[in-house]
């Protein structure tokens, strides 16, 4: 279990490329540390970058969403976590 608020969830994961396609029910922004938490997935990062449209963004609104890369694999319906 997290001590964090969910703020939304996986909804696709690029393998190739490891980036993980977040749609956000708040805001998010560069430098949130974040944990994803799902059957099979399970840890924690801090977001170094992400992209809407394949353009930086240093943060989303919420309604968002937007790809990060992820250190590891995550998978649709993962959820999220922002971390104190």
């Amino acid at each position: 279990m997290t001590n964090g608020e969910r703020i939304g969830e996986v909804i696709h994961f690029y393998g190739k490329i490891n980036v993980g396609v977040l749609r956000c029910a708040k805001p998010l922004k560069v430098g949130d540390k974040i944990h994803f938490l799902g059957r099979h997935t399970d840890f924690e990062q801090e977001i170094t970058s992400m992209q809407v449209e394949h353009e930086a963004v240093e943060e989303v609104p919420s309604g968002g969403e937007v790809a990060i890369k992820v250190k590891q694999r995550v998978r649709r319906g993962d959820k999220i976590f922002r971390l104190e």
